[in-house]
C-alpha cells in the first residue's frame, strides 16, 4: 500500500479532497487534481493541474506523475460539475459543458492512463457516478444524463480491458454536504418562465438536500474499501437508504407508478 499511486481529479474539495486525505493517511502516495493548484502538497496530496476540459493538461498531469512515481495504480475519476435548469431553457453551451466535463473529461484521462496500467499489468480505475445516474430527475436531467452515460461506459469499458487485468467500476455517491451546489451552473429562475414555480421550488429542494446531506467522509472509506476487492462488482452505491432503495424502486415499480413517486417527492 505504501508504495501504490493513486491518481484523483477534482481533488482541492469536497469528496475528491475527502477520499484523497484519507487515502494519504492509509498509506497512498496520492496526486491530486485541480484547475489551478494553490499549493503543490496538502495534507498528503501532491497537487498536479489538470483541466478535464483540456486534453493537453490531462497529458501534461498523467506524464508528470509518470515520470516521478513510474506508475499510477489506482484512477479516480471525481471531477465533474453540477447543472440545473428546466431542459427546454439551458442554454446548448451549458449542456455542452457539462458533458465535456462530467464525461468526455473522464474518458480522456481514462484514455491518458490506460497505456501506462497497460504496460504496468494491472491497474484499477474507480469513477465516481451519481445515484441521480440512475434516473432522469427533473430540472436535473442533463445531470442525470452525463452520469448515466457514464454509468453505461462503464460496463462497456470493464469488458475490453479485462484481457488487460485492469480493473474498472463506479460509486455513485448520494446527496452529500459539499460545495457542489454553489459551484454548478443554475439556469436563471425567469419571470416570464411557464417552469418558474415548479423549478423554484425544485431548486430550492435539491439545495436542502445537499446541505443535510452525508458528511464525504463515508465516500472516502467507501473507495477506500472498494480499492481493496480483488473482484469489485460494476455499481456501488453510497447514501441514504431511501435513495439507494429508490434505485431499486426503479426496477421494480412500473414506470408511471415510478414517475408518479419522483413527481410527488419534488412536489411538482
Amino acid at each position: 500500500m505504501a508504495n501504490q499511486v493513486v491518481l484523483i481529479t477534482g481533488a482541492s474539495s469536497g469528496i475528491g479532497k475527502s477520499i484523497g486525505e484519507f487515502l494519504a493517511q492509509k498509506g497512498y502516495k496520492v496526486y491530486g487534481t485541480s484547475r489551478n493548484p494553490k499549493t503543490t502538497e496538502s495534507n498528503g496530496i501532491h497537487f498536479v493541474a489538470l483541466d478535464v476540459t483540456q486534453v493537453e493538461t490531462i497529458t501534461a498531469a498523467v506524464e508528470q506523475v509518470i515520470t516521478a512515481e513510474g506508475k499510477i495504480d489506482f484512477l479516480i475519476n471525481n471531477a465533474g460539475m453540477g447543472i440545473t435548469g428546466p431542459i427546454e431553457e439551458i442554454p446548448d453551451a451549458e449542456i455542452r459543458k457539462v458533458f465535456d466535463t462530467n464525461y468526455f473529461g473522464v474518458i480522456n484521462v481514462i484514455k491518458a492512463v490506460l497505456p501506462f496500467m497497460r504496460k504496468q499489468g494491472d491497474g484499477f480505475i474507480i469513477n465516481i457516478t451519481s445515484i441521480a445516474g440512475y434516473m432522469g430527475l427533473p430540472y436535473r436531467g442533463i445531470y442525470s444524463a452525463t452520469k448515466g452515460a457514464l454509468e453505461l461506459t462503464t460496463e462497456a469499458f470493464r469488458m475490453e480491458l479485462k484481457e488487460f487485468n485492469i480493473k474498472m467500476t463506479n460509486i455513485a455517491p448520494g446527496d452529500f454536504a459539499t460545495n457542489i451546489a454553489a459551484g454548478r451552473y443554475h439556469a436563471p429562475v425567469k419571470e416570464n418562465s411557464p417552469y418558474k414555480k415548479n423549478y423554484g421550488n425544485t431548486l430550492k429542494l435539491m439545495d436542502e438536500h445537499v446541505d443535510k446531506g452525508q458528511d464525504p467522509i463515508k465516500m472516502a472509506e467507501k473507495v477506500f474499501a472498494v480499492m481493496q476487492e480483488k473482484n469489485p462488482t460494476i455499481h456501488y452505491k453510497v447514501g441514504e437508504a431511501l435513495q439507494k432503495f429508490s434505485i431499486a424502486l426503479k426496477h421494480i415499480l412500473p414506470d408511471k407508478v415510478y414517475e408518479k413517486m419522483l413527481m410527488k417527492h419534488y412536489k411538482l
